[in-house]
């Protein structure tokens, strides 16, 4: 068993990716036309340092970086095409953060507690870990129907836990897009700073994937809101 993790985890070595084209309305956009320009893409490396800002959007320069903001409705399906495809074991998330008044989703730095988290996923269980996201080429989200109209960051995030066992082997790779959100409520939600959220030793992030055989797992970060 030991054996099998070590080749799982060289043959994943080089399974990088990016979260670059905005899916709305069953239409993939350009890569990076709604979507912040990442820091990785070209080389499609991860985050390891939980306390590096690069954590909060992975911003290529601070800004938009030429995005547009996507005019969405509350409820609507949104997604991120994954360019490589997600190759790593590990959990999906995705947050977002409303800009205050008088800034809009372009002007948003996104920084301060104001990250809510909307969904994630866990693994399944037995004679090895299996995971929801592994080899998606598209992740999507429900956009919480409840919501209050205005400019948001939707933040995509997935952790791959492969090299996990020893502290800062955990990789992050996330996006985030530029939204406005309508037809809601007039629901708002408190949040968590990023960096901040997490640390090193969060038990979902300092994590023995392979042996012997995790039998639990939780998610770091703050529990999903609910409407």
């Amino acid at each position: 068993m030991k054996t099998i993790g070590i080749i799982a985890l060289l043959g994943a070595a080089q399974a990088h990716y990016t979260f670059p084209g905005l899916v709305y309305n069953s239409a993939t956009e350009a890569d990076w036309s709604y979507v912040r320009k990442t820091t990785n893409f070209n080389s499609h490396g991860p985050v390891t340092d939980v306390q590096d800002s690069q954590i909060r959007c992975y911003e290529l320069e601070a800004g938009s970086n030429g995005a547009k903001t996507m005019a969405v409705k509350a409820g609507d399906s949104v997604g991120f095409r994954v360019d490589g495809g997600i190759q790593h074991p590990g959990p999906l998330a995705f947050y977002m953060a409303k800009a205050p008044d008088g800034q809009t989703a372009e002007t948003f730095t996104g920084e301060g507690n104001v990250w809510f988290k909307i969904y994630q996923d866990g693994p399944t269980f037995g004679d090895e870990i299996t995971w929801p996201s592994s080899g998606l080429k598209e992740v999507s989200v429900e956009i919480p129907s409840c919501l209050a109209e205005g400019y948001y960051l939707l933040r995509v995030e997935h952790i791959a836990l492969h090299s996990a066992g020893s502290e800062g082997g955990a990789q992050f790779y996330q996006g985030c897009a530029q939204l406005h959100v309508s037809g809601g409520g007039s629901k708002t939600f408190s949040g968590v700073s990023l960096p901040g959220a997490y640390k090193a030793t969060d038990p979902g992030i300092l994590f023995q994937l392979y042996w012997p055989v995790p039998t639990s797992y939780t998610n770091p970060g703050p529990d999903v809101v609910q409407c």
